[in-house]
């Protein structure tokens, strides 16, 4: 049975998790398989500045953090749930990668 492979990235964890409901009630409704959501490791991207412009002065910092959150969901599909996949409302900020794999 042919498989699609969904990664979901974003840096708002309510996004992703709102489009994995979606996807979780379409597999319900259609009857395929779903496998997931699983949780990737969270990605931290870090910056660190000096709070003075000049270097005159503490040196203190600027500490600045964000978290890029991933989830992976494989789906058994057929032609029904794939439309309605495809329709899923995807949110502003969130990357989302479908991928065909026959099994």
């Amino acid at each position: 049975m042919p498989r699609a492979r969904i990664k979901l990235a974003s840096t708002d964890i309510d996004k992703i998790n709102q489009v994995c409901t979606y996807i979780k009630d379409i597999s319900d409704k259609t009857g395929v398989s779903m496998r997931g959501p699983i949780p990737l490791p969270t990605k931290k991207l870090r910056l660190t500045t000096r709070k003075s412009p000049s270097g005159e002065g503490k040196a203190s910092w600027e500490r600045y953090e964000m978290r890029v959150h991933k989830r992976l969901i494989d789906l058994g599909i057929d032609e029904r749930a794939l439309r309605l996949v495809m329709r899923v409302p995807i949110p502003e900020g969130l990357n989302i990668e479908i991928e065909m794999k026959e099994n």
